[in-house]
């Protein structure tokens, strides 16, 4: 990963470059909404190579999704995986933080020799990618924050983390957090990927009720006696 001054130094130049982004992101900080420029998320991609996890990682606008593709070792499989992805709603709450994804054009191709299982799947062309989620499905070891998967679409809660759900701090500051303000929705256009946000979704009576529960009656607990 980069460091920070990296990371500095990446957008002190980009913003030189692009001095129209400054106005474009007060613009949109009125509107409750982040742009992020596709060209910060190309960048992103080429630092993530530096893990060795991941070649020729490459990430474009396809609005108002995000075409994927790098090359990957697939359980000792070289293979070209690409993919567009949409995120089709986002619920942000006390209750749950949900992404769920909408996947097309998928591709999975070999970028070498191999005579693995997968490389033969691959191969005979057994492989429907046009339900990409219903192969997660028959995934081994999949992860807790997977909600659910089928045909193209995916769910996501990471409030299924343990180290979240089950954390009794985080999700008070979760639930404090989004009473004021939450993640509404995720899109993009030709040069940008704009973050959504949404100020009070409860209203201010449910931040109010928030602030209560989350800061003022835990705050009030520790000074109460405890029973012996």
């Amino acid at each position: 990963m980069p460091t920070p001054q990296e990371t500095v130094d990446a957008v002190r130049t980009y913003l030189r470059t692009h001095p129209e982004e400054l106005g474009r992101a007060v613009r949109s900080a009125l509107g409750l909404r982040f742009g992020v420029p596709v060209a910060a998320l190309k960048w992103l991609g080429q630092q993530a190579e530096r893990t060795g996890k991941v070649e020729d990682f490459q990430i474009d606008a396809v609005p108002p999704g995000l075409r994927l593709a790098g090359n990957l070792d697939l359980m000792n499989t070289p293979v070209r995986a690409s993919a567009i992805v949409y995120v089709e709603r986002v619920v942000f709450n006390d209750e749950e933080l949900t992404l769920a994804l909408r996947l097309e054009e998928v591709s999975l191709k070999l970028n070498g020799e191999s005579d693995t299982p997968v490389a033969a799947l691959i191969k005979s062309g057994a492989l429907d990618l046009s339900n990409p989620g219903t192969l997660v499905n028959f995934m081994p070891r999949r992860s807790p924050v997977l909600a659910s998967a089928n045909g193209n679409r995916i769910v996501l809660d990471l409030m299924r983390d343990p180290k979240i759900g089950k954390n009794p701090l985080v999700r008070r500051g979760v639930s404090l957090l989004t009473s004021f303000v939450t993640l509404h929705g995720v899109e993009t256009d030709t040069r940008h990927l704009d973050i959504a946000f949404r100020a009070l979704p409860v209203g201010f009576g449910g931040a109010v009720r928030s602030v209560r529960k989350n800061v003022v009656l835990p705050s009030m607990s520790r000074f109460l006696p405890r029973a012996r």
